[in-house]
């Protein structure tokens, strides 16, 4: 199957929410309002820390009267990096030196929090395909396109979505949008089997859509099948090497895999890509 032009897609990387806090009588009394920590600490951005919990160096931040506060143990490593940048070290040494005093080598905790890539509508109708069953195309656009109308992120509608693909993909089994959003709602509530399974098949029907090889590289990321996210990233940026989110993943992957050299390059593209991303200013600390 194959489709005319360029599927829109719909992606973004969002930052780990703040967390829910314990009631302020259980606080520890060690807990410092975060505006203060950054107010004492100028080296150090939001985005820093952002990525500092990303690697999970640190932990969330908690909200107590509706203020944002982190833990003392958190406040030790906070003041620690403050302290490397103060003496010239790139941001991107001083996180690699507390990965290696810590396990040793790089963690694989760093989750993506990504929604994957989504196919919005179909570009026009497919083609045939060797071995595809007899289908009426109409309707089982009628029902993809159904499904994309209740497939916009409220976990409340996401059932209702899914019987939707699983409606069109009953009328043709080979409609390959309708297998990578299914699989990405599985993604979105971590049925990461179930995904991989999705993402694959849709791969072996068409393997020239780009969203599946960039959302199969997100599953075997989460898995820590790193070798094989990378490969699935770089299968993703050869059908689109404009795709800035596909350089990013990359650049992270290739850094846990101790391919900093390699690395480099994609994050000066994600940069050049996104240049309001909300990775930039790291990209340009580990791109240099």
């Amino acid at each position: 199957m194959t489709f005319a032009g360029r599927c829109d897609i719909v992606a973004r990387v969002s930052s780990r929410p703040t967390q829910p806090g314990p009631p302020p009588e259980s606080l520890p009394p060690q807990s410092h309002p975060l505006q203060a920590v950054l107010g004492r600490y100028p080296r150090l951005r939001e985005d820093h820390l952002r990525y500092l919990r990303k690697w999970s160096l640190i932990g969330p931040a908690f909200r107590v009267g509706g203020e944002s506060r982190v833990s003392f143990t958190d406040l030790t490593i906070i003041r620690q990096v403050h302290a490397e940048l103060e003496r010239g070290a790139p941001f991107r040494a001083v996180v690699r030196a507390l990965q290696a005093s810590r396990v040793g080598q790089l963690s694989l905790d760093f989750r993506l929090e990504a929604e994957p890539a989504k196919i919005i509508h179909l570009a026009r109708r497919p083609a045939p395909h060797p071995g595809r069953p007899e289908a009426d195309p109409a309707m089982a656009e009628e029902y993809f396109r159904a499904a994309s109308a209740l497939d916009d992120g409220d976990p409340h509608k996401q059932g209702a979505a899914s019987r939707a693909y699983r409606r069109a993909l009953e009328v043709d089994p080979c409609l390959v949008p309708a297998i990578i959003n299914l699989a990405n709602l599985h993604y979105s509530q971590e049925h990461l089997p179930e995904a991989e399974a999705l993402y694959e098949r849709a791969i072996g029907i068409d393997p020239s859509v780009f969203e599946a090889h960039f959302n199969m590289g997100n599953v075997y990321h989460d898995l820590g099948r790193l070798e094989e996210a990378r490969a699935a990233y770089e299968a993703a940026l050869r059908l689109n090497p404009d795709y800035a989110e596909a350089h990013f993943y990359l650049a992270v992957t290739l850094e846990k895999l101790g391919r900093s050299q390699q690395a480099r390059g994609h994050w000066r593209r994600y940069k050049e890509l996104a240049p309001d991303g909300e990775w930039v200013q790291l990209a340009s600390e580990f791109g240099e």
